[in-house]
């Protein structure tokens, strides 16, 4: 499981732009709603998780609106390399 956003606003979960494996999950927080956009190959893991932590705070978890295939999904916290040069052998 992977928290790709963590206290953040709901309306990050209607960006079509994530993968479509992503869920938002309400919990309360230090007496506050508090949303947090994951990523996980099944809702169950999210809901464990969560569960665990949070216990009775948990309040619900919900898929996003993403439509994009995680594989072909680029995380753009990460930034890549810089590519190598080729050298001539």
């Amino acid at each position: 499981m992977n928290i790709l956003h963590e206290d953040c606003d709901p309306t990050l979960a209607k960006d079509t732009k994530l993968p479509y494996n992503t869920y938002c999950v309400e919990y309360t927080k230090e007496d506050r709603i508090a949303y947090d956009i994951t990523m996980s190959s099944s809702a169950v893991e999210v809901f464990d998780t969560y569960y665990d932590k949070y216990k009775k705070n948990f309040k619900f978890l919900k898929q996003t609106a993403g439509r994009v295939n995680p594989r072909q999904w680029n995380n753009q916290k990460k930034p890549h390399p810089p590519k190598k040069p080729k050298t001539k052998s």
